[in-house]
Parts: C-alpha cells; structure tokens; sequence
C-alpha cells in the first residue's frame, strides 16, 4: 500500500454538524427519538495534535483485513509514539508505506493486513524510519 497525497490538517475553521446523542441502532429499528441535540466538530473528534496531524490518501490493498482500503483517508499524528501492533506510516528506503508495526525481541518488523503481501522485516542496515501512527480511518460506506 503506498502513500498517493499528503495534506496538512487544518484546525482553524469549525464546522460544526448536528449529533444524535441516542445509539443508532444496527439490528433491529428503535423507535425515533428526538435527541438532536449537540453539535460534533469533526476537526475536535479526529484531530488530538493539530500542527502533528497530516490526512494521508493511500493506494493499493495491503492493509484491506485492517480496513484500510484504495483511495481511503489516514488521519496520521506525527506527534505519537508508534507502539507494537500498531498501524503506522514508514518510510521504507525512501518510500512510504502503511504497514502494522511488529515488535518482538527487539527486532522490528511491517505486517501487511493482507496474506497476498510479504512481511518486511527491518535489519540493522536498513532504510527504515516510522513517519507516523494511524489514529483514523475514512472511507466510503458502499
């Protein structure tokens, strides 16, 4: 999976849009509630470290089993610690990519979310550094 834009997260402008503060129900219906009652600032919602934050579009389908899909939007903090299991942009010699972060006895590896990809583990003599953490991912509902 490769990186296709990066964008600067902008925090200045609000816009804010209406919230139920009732559940939405995914099984069966529930009656309709009138709980139209705050406003939610996505900006607030998905962006913890503003000057840290970056929306990142991403191509290709190896990290489809972690839902990250082609063309989906990361929101990525550059401000975070990457930690095992996460899912992080790296810089891997001189390219990005979106991988999991595999951490075991020390040695580092990137884990596709997908079995189609290979596993790419990172030696002492390699071109690797982690640009970011995943925090977000926006996609299209189909």
């Amino acid at each position: 999976m490769k990186i296709i834009e990066i964008f600067k997260a902008e925090a200045l402008s609000t816009f804010p849009l209406p919230i139920f503060l009732a559940n939405v129900q995914a099984g069966f219906p529930s009656p309709a509630e009138d709980y139209l009652d705050r406003k939610l600032d996505l900006n607030e919602l998905l962006i913890a470290h503003p000057a840290a934050t970056f929306f990142v579009r991403v191509a290709g389908n190896s990290m489809q089993n972690a839902g990250i899909f082609s063309g989906d939007i990361l929101v990525v903090d550059r401000s975070l610690e990457a930690a095992d299991n996460k899912i992080i942009i790296a810089i891997v010699n001189s390219e990005f990519t979106v991988k999991r972060l595999k951490i075991r006895e020390g040695k580092i590896s990137l884990v596709p979310e997908n079995p189609a990809y290979p596993i790419l583990e990172m030696k002492e003599e390699s071109d690797f550094q982690v640009w970011g953490v995943v925090t977000y991912v926006i996609h299209k509902a189909v």
